[in-house]
């Protein structure tokens, strides 16, 4: 059995069922979550069980549908690491389960609005719900892309007037940043891992990302992208590779702790999450990384580089 047959075949069991139904997202990285989320990533999100699918949707469903900005907002009894959504994941979910086929609004339909909602004034969003009730709150790349992908990926008809603005302030966001640099300053590289790419990047960042999100804005709203402020990452991989066969090179992952819990239901932190042989195969370090490369390809016809 193949990587991609074994994890296909856990999502049809009941113990993923069973997962799913006592948390959608915990633990990483082992969990129904993550290898639905890989399989997408990879470009096959229709072989994800369509029972898997909708058990997602029910366990997605049960989530509060508002985002605490402090823990005294917190439902009853609510965990504060389990029983709350985060952008980002919202985001990724959004789009994973668009891509098996189903009609995410019609199914979650809270979730598209959240996303407009819980935007920054600087254009992104922020996954720490301190960064809300500061003076001035600072967005996260990391909490940001996901909810804009999305929106921008999984429409299906024109975008609304607030879906314009929200797709737009992103760019901006983006833009401002340079896609990795700080916006004020000396403009210094916010995180140096960003400037590698990694896969799969569940809801982690690297100047691909960006620089994917501002090519498929540009052609979708028809807005022209400043050179000042893509051309170094351009630069970086076009020189890297001349070919556009991307290798991965950062697995973000496999840095991550987690939440786990024991055959009896009590949940605690372990200080590494678990991997599986999909995510292991596909996300090593120097392995080829295709779904990476398309991306890069679409990037650079965008740009002129190809």
């Amino acid at each position: 059995m193949t990587p991609v047959e074994a994890t296909v075949a856990y999502l049809g069991t009941p113990e993923a069922l069973k997962s799913l139904e006592r948390d959608p997202y915990w633990p990483k990285w082992d969990s129904p979550w993550w290898h639905m989320t890989l399989l997408w990533e990879l470009g096959l999100a229709r072989r994800i069980p369509k029972t898997a699918a909708q058990a997602m949707v029910k366990a997605v469903d049960k989530y509060p549908k508002f985002f605490p900005k402090t823990l005294a907002e917190l439902p009853p009894g609510a965990d504060p690491h389990r029983d709350i959504a985060c952008h980002c994941a919202l985001g990724t979910m959004f789009q994973v389960l668009t891509a098996c086929g189903l009609d995410v609004d019609r199914e979650l339909p809270w979730v598209r609005p959240w996303f407009l909602k819980y935007q920054l004034p600087d254009g992104g969003l922020n996954c720490d719900e301190a960064a809300y009730t500061k003076p001035v709150p600072k967005s996260s790349p990391l909490s940001t892309l996901p909810p804009l992908e999305a929106v921008l990926f999984c429409t299906r008809r024109a975008f609304t007037p607030a879906e314009e603005a929200f797709l737009d302030r992103g760019a901006d966001y983006l833009l401002a940043h340079r896609l990795v640099r700080a916006a004020s300053g000396a403009g210094q590289v916010i995180d140096e891992a960003w400037l590698k790419l990694t896969f799969p990047r569940y809801y982690d960042y690297d100047l691909l990302r960006g620089l994917r999100y501002l090519a498929a804005w540009s052609k979708a709203r028809g807005k022209t992208v400043p050179g000042s402020a893509v051309r170094e990452s351009l630069d970086a991989l076009a020189s890297r590779y001349p070919d556009g066969a991307l290798l991965v090179e950062r697995a973000g992952w496999s840095l991550a702790r987690t939440l786990t819990v024991t055959p009896d239901g009590v949940w605690g932190k372990a200080d590494h999450a678990a991997d599986f042989p999909l995510l292991a195969a596909a996300g090593r370090v120097g392995a080829p990384a295709p779904a990476l490369a398309a991306h890069w390809a679409e990037v650079a016809a965008h740009f002129g580089l190809s």
